[in-house]
């Protein structure tokens, strides 16, 4: 860590980011249709602007990204996105890579207004991005890879919080340098494209070009700790497949350290409050107060790979491709154990680290054409996959060198929870805990064809049909991992834990776009989807927009939709050991969870209401309003929480083997239910505005918005010892409704002259509360009013915790040194703020100072870059 704080000033001077060009305004739907290897793409290749125009191109695109025809959420062609009757964003590359960020997630979240991510993530959970829309799930955002649906993480955010229950797409698993642009759908759009689009559509489009070649660097560092150091490359390029094909090449290396907020463990203080649940470490070993760094991000390394492709097979027909290939290695920190715990292996204490070994892939094979029967047609087969094993590393199974330990090899017939198949006297450092594996088939037929039906404008008729094949598997872990009461800090999963499941799906959909009057234009979509393990669904989509003048439309929508539980959602268990503490995740379908409550899993159903103005009322302004309601019944969130004996019992019953010695508040249990109904409502403004300046360059000047608030409409509740029970606490039901920014407001200004460009970004988040359990500084008599229990580790008892709103400040500095050669300066939140630092007695440890559930101000603080970008 010395050597690179002392080369933090150097980093200034290493460069780079996505080489992506901007997106073309010229382009057209119909380009879209066509390889660009063929002879039409040629000509539209070369009114295209070449890599030596690269700079001038992007700086003459500006703001106006909006005027690119998009294919997200719409069956028509020629459609802009600001003609669209539902808001779609297009985000270019060049704007995703004037954010600083060298992953995608992150690259949203600075330039959408609507899209943010959690503080941290716990456990497992801080190994995969995961972004949130509208203050929603990231299970109810669907993503899209060139319009076909990708597959998700096999990596299971398990513990309680926000992003509870998510295996989300891992958008960083794509290397950066492939994306073309993205289309953002801010509605849902179940009737479209199936389960999961309830808050919205991120379709990510990727390059197809035959020509060209971008390199690209980036170094940087947290540069108020001297930790968190990333660096990144890139290399992008096409080339030609005979006269009428094309082959586009990306890839991408990707590495970041840990970052550390300075923390003070409660144990290594000099003294505590009386009556604290945490014993003071006064062993002889001195160790640094900040030894814990449980709140911190990952560590890892990505190597990212992706080959686009299609040619021409014969006349009206073409043949298309998307290869991708991601690996990783992360690791997270878990709870500092003292040097009490287990001298003899580790006499200074250690920290247990969580690892990832992912490996994570997909392949799409397709042919399209123009006319069947007057259709145009694309018939497709996508296959897709996410591995993960994890693992535990330095870290240590205490009971395999305990005096209780038996080995199986002289006992093969004992029942004890102390039975280790390795035998006993001494414990692995290094152990996998489990392996899981998520994949997805998807095969689809779709249709579109103009009809001519005595309106203005002719109308557009789609149809097409899907079959799906989802399996999920989770494997045990080595012996070591589980036995004997399992590793320090993450304990794994055994035999009974493990399965394989999987379910089809099979779907039909049929959208029809109607233009009644020449500026009136009525949009009907409808499909059926059935599952073979939850049944039956049907949804609607009805969308309009109108033009007033040509100058100001408005535009609603009012559609229903729907999410199925994932399988992992519906098999997967866990348990999490702390250094005091414990908290396991029950198989909802296992009878330990019955016995507390929990019923297998419904769909999730939705209701989205949206309507808005688009206005241009001055020339080169462009202003967009909505205003949605997105009311969501059954959601499935962290249902049943117990602690104490009944907890204890329910996780002995499946096994697990906990330490002794424990506080039995301290051990608590949950499961997914089907808990709560929900109405989120919002409000989006977009605006832009290209400013002129002559001699002195243009200034492309735009502001988003996004207010947000979502409210429980119902509470479901289950019977618990026969007593009525709430399916979910303050502290759940605060993860769900105010965990997420009231507001959240973008302002940018990117400015550039001759060979100058600068982006000035300002971002205000709004303020969220969470309600946050006592933790072990909690005085023991303490009591909880609610119930009379002791109010540490209560589960009805919490203290509100408001993260206030925060300004971030981001600048960055770019010189064209030629046509191909670009250098840029930034910095990211250039003054370090923080998040608010949360009260002692919530505070666990002593080490978890931020609330890493709030998805507010990002903890890491301020971020120092530099990147080159090259095009030839």
């Amino acid at each position: 860590m010395t050597l690179r704080k002392a080369f933090l000033v150097s980093t200034i001077l290493t460069f780079g980011l996505m080489a992506e060009e901007p997106v073309s305004n010229a382009a057209t739907a119909a380009d879209k249709e066509k390889p660009v290897g063929s002879e039409h793409a040629k000509k539209v290749a070369a009114k295209r602007p070449k890599a030596a125009k690269h700079q001038a191109s992007e700086k003459a695109s500006g703001a106006n990204s909006g005027e690119t025809l998009i294919v997200t959420g719409t069956h028509a062609v020629n459609r802009k996105a600001r003609q669209s009757t539902s808001p779609v964003s297009v985000l270019s590359a060049a704007m995703l890579r004037r954010s600083g960020q060298m992953n995608l997630a992150d690259a949203l979240t600075r330039t959408y207004a609507s899209i943010n991510v959690s503080a941290m993530g716990n456990d497992a959970g801080a190994l995969t991005s995961a972004i949130r829309m509208r203050g929603l799930n990231p299970n109810q955002v669907l993503v899209l890879v060139d319009g076909k649906r990708r597959h998700t993480t096999a990596n299971i955010y398990a513990d309680a919080g926000p992003s509870f229950g998510a295996t989300p797409v891992d958008l960083n698993m794509i290397p950066a340098a492939s994306i073309d642009h993205i289309e953002v759908l801010e509605d849902g759009a179940a009737a479209l494209y199936g389960s999961d689009a309830i808050a919205g559509v991120v379709n990510i489009i990727t390059r197809k070009t035959n020509h060209g070649l971008n390199m690209s660097a980036q170094t940087g560092a947290n540069a108020y700790n001297g930790d968190g150091w990333q660096y990144q490359t890139s290399i992008d390029g096409g080339l030609s497949l005979g006269a009428d094909g094309y082959l586009h090449l990306s890839g991408q290396v990707y590495h970041t350290d840990h970052m550390v907020p300075y923390t003070e463990d409660h144990r290594l203080m000099g003294s505590a409050p009386a009556g604290a649940g945490t014993a003071l470490y006064t062993g002889p070993v001195s160790v640094p107060k900040n030894s814990n760094k449980v709140m911190s991000t990952p560590e890892e390394t990505r190597e990212n790979l992706s080959i686009s492709f299609g040619k021409t097979l014969t006349e009206g027909v073409q043949g298309y491709g998307l290869i991708t290939y991601a690996h990783r290695h992360a690791e997270s920190y878990q709870n500092y154990r003292t040097p009490n715990t287990m001298p003899t292996i580790y006499p200074s204490g250690f920290s247990p680290l969580e690892t990832i070994e992912e490996n994570d892939y997909a392949a799409t094979l397709g042919l399209k054409g123009d006319n069947f029967f007057g259709f145009s047609w694309d018939l497709s087969t996508t296959y897709g996959a996410d591995e993960d094993a994890i693992g535990d590393k330095n870290s240590v199974n205490a009971g395999m060198l305990s005096s209780k330990c038996i080995p199986r090899s002289t006992n093969p017939s004992s029942t004890s929870a102390y039975v280790s198949t390795d035998g006993c006297g001494w414990s692995p450092t290094t152990t996998r805990a489990e392996s899981y594996r998520m994949a997805q088939w998807t095969n689809t037929l779709d249709f579109r064809r103009n009809f001519k039906t005595g309106f203005t404008t002719p109308t557009t008729i789609a149809f097409g049909a899907e079959h799906r094949l989802e399996t999920y598997q989770i494997k045990a872990g080595t012996p070591p991992s589980y036995e004997a009461g399992g590793m320090a800090g993450y304990v794994g999963l055994s035999p009974q834990n493990a399965g394989n499941w999987s379910r089809d799906i099979w779907a039909g959909y049929l959208d029809g776009d109607f233009h009644p009057l020449k500026n009136w234009d009525v949009d009907f979509a409808g499909r059926f989807e059935h599952y073979t393990d939850v049944g039956n669904t049907e949804n609607g989509k009805v969308s309009t927009r109108y033009e007033i003048t040509p100058r100001i439309a408005i535009r609603g929508t009012i559609s229903n939709g729907f999410r199925a539980p994932t399988l992992a959602e519906q098999h997967f268990s866990s348990i999490n050991v702390g250094a005091t503490t414990v908290a396991g995740l029950l198989p909802v379908s296992s009878s330990a969870a019955r016995l507390l409550g929990a019923a297998p899993l419904k769909p999730e159903r939705s209701t989205n209401a949206s309507g808005g103005l688009v206005a241009e009322p001055l020339k080169g302004l462009h202003v967009e309003a909505d205003v949605y309601q997105i009311n969501i019944r059954d959601r499935i969130i962290a249902g049943g929480s117990t602690n104490g004996t009944t907890a204890i019992a329910a996780l002995q019953q499946l096994g697990f083997v906990l330490p002794s010695g424990l506080d039995p508040n301290a051990v608590s249990t949950y499961y997914f239910a089907n808990g709560a109904s929900t109405r989120t409502q919002g409000f989006d403004l977009k605006a832009d505005y290209l400013v002129r300046m002559n001699r002195y360059g243009n200034l492309n000047l735009s502001a988003s918005l996004d207010l947000n608030r979502t409210r429980l409409s119902h509470v479901a509740s289950t019977m618990v010892n026969g007593v009525p029970t709430s399916l979910l606490t303050a502290a759940t039901a605060s993860y769900i409704t105010t965990a997420y920014p009231r507001s959240k407001l973008i302002l940018n200004a990117f400015w550039t002259v001759g060979k100058w460009d600068v982006n000035l970004r300002q971002t205000r988040y709004g303020e969220t509360t969470t309600m946050l359990g006592y933790q072990d500084w909690t005085p023991g008599n303490a009591i909880c009013q609610n119930n009379g229990k002791a109010l540490r580790y209560s589960n009805s008892c919490f203290a509100q915790f408001k993260n206030t709103p925060r300004w971030l400040t981001d600048l960055e500095v770019g010189y064209s040194v030629n046509p191909h050669w670009h250098f840029a300066v930034g910095a990211n939140n250039i003054f370090n703020i923080r998040p608010r630092k949360v009260n002692p007695l919530n505070n666990n440890y002593g080490a978890r100072i931020y609330d890493a559930n709030s998805a507010q101000v990002p903890m890491t603080g301020g971020y120092y870059y530099g990147r080159i970008d090259a095009h030839f």
